[in-house]
């Protein structure tokens, strides 16, 4: 999950240049893509899903957070690959899988879906990892039983709404804008300048190289990805999950930036309340998008955590 992108967005209106497109394009958008040499194409769940595969042995399925695509995992992916398999999908409407109806991009929703592609590809993952609102989805599809790994990991997770009165006033607005055909083409102009992108990316508390900066931007001018990400936000609702949390049958372990501007360490410690045996490993001097800026730590934490051994705290 990016941080605080209306704001920043409309900061940005007037340097916005590029025509939004709806979609991207594989031959055009992905012609340089991180890591294309792991990718493919599978139908799945009544979806077309780019996925990403490399690595043998012990499959670590990762999911990334809202916004974002398997980019995001450019320089873990390689770093586990020598050790398990590691597989990758972009969520539906994000980067290069294609956009379900509106009403699939709910919690649940986009667990049946990544679900769906489990089957297909007929894999168990062992481990399990996801960034922000990817998390959730993993542990919904835990608790559903739909995968059974040995450990969940969520990286700066985002399980906790912001308020409840704050969370109403959020989802019933972000419907409204949805639902304007124009908008997610507006934010999409206003977000695809490097500039801007730029802006997006440090008011998370990270700051990521220019190549991860520039594929951000190549993805943020796509109506397409950026309406997907705007509907997953309306239609979230963290309420069902947090209720079953308590009855999940695997440990928890999150990670959490101490620089982290879009998910507070606060939530965190606020979870591991709900569930006492939920561990936390603070990343100092990272902020949400800590596995972009420290691959290796994080890559060393997931490994640990994939041969049963407590990780340190770095």
């Amino acid at each position: 999950m990016i941080g605080p992108a209306p704001a920043a967005m409309a900061a940005g209106a007037a340097e916005g240049s590029h025509r939004a497109s709806d979609a991207p394009d594989w031959a055009r958008d992905g012609r340089d893509w991180p890591n294309r040499e792991a990718s493919r194409f599978v139908t799945a769940g009544g979806l077309r899903w780019h996925v990403q595969v490399m690595g043998g042995g012990p499959v670590v399925l990762l999911l990334h957070g809202t916004a974002a695509a398997t980019h995001s995992w450019r320089d873990l992916m390689p770093l586990l690959a020598r050790h398990v398999t590691v597989l990758a999908p972009d969520l539906p409407g994000h980067g290069f899988t294609t956009v379900p109806a509106p009403h699939r991009l709910t919690l649940s929703g986009m667990a049946q879906a990544v679900t769906a592609l489990t089957q297909a590809l007929d894999i168990k993952p062992v481990l399990v990892a996801g960034h922000s609102a990817g998390a959730a989805i993993l542990l919904r599809m835990v608790l559903d039983g739909a995968i059974a790994p040995r450990a969940v990991i969520g990286l700066n997770a985002a399980l906790m709404p912001l308020g409840e009165a704050h969370a109403a006033f959020f989802t019933h607005a972000a419907r409204l804008l949805v639902g304007l055909p124009f908008v997610p083409r507006l934010f999409a102009w206003q977000a695809s300048r490097q500039s801007v992108a730029e802006r997006l990316l440090r008011d998370t508390g990270s700051t990521i190289d220019a190549r991860g900066v520039a594929l951000y931007a190549r993805l943020f001018r796509h109506a397409s990805h950026v309406g997907a990400a705007l509907r997953m936000m309306a239609n979230w609702d963290l309420a069902p999950l947090l209720r079953d949390l308590p009855g999940l049958a695997v440990p928890l372990l999150l990670l959490t930036g101490a620089n982290d501007r879009a998910i507070p360490p606060s939530q965190a410690r606020r979870l591991q309340r709900l569930m006492p045996a939920a561990r936390i490993v603070s990343l100092p001097g990272l902020g949400h998008l800590a596995h972009e800026e420290n691959p290796a730590l994080i890559a060393d934490l997931i490994l640990r955590e994939a041969a049963g051994g407590e990780p340190d705290r770095p």
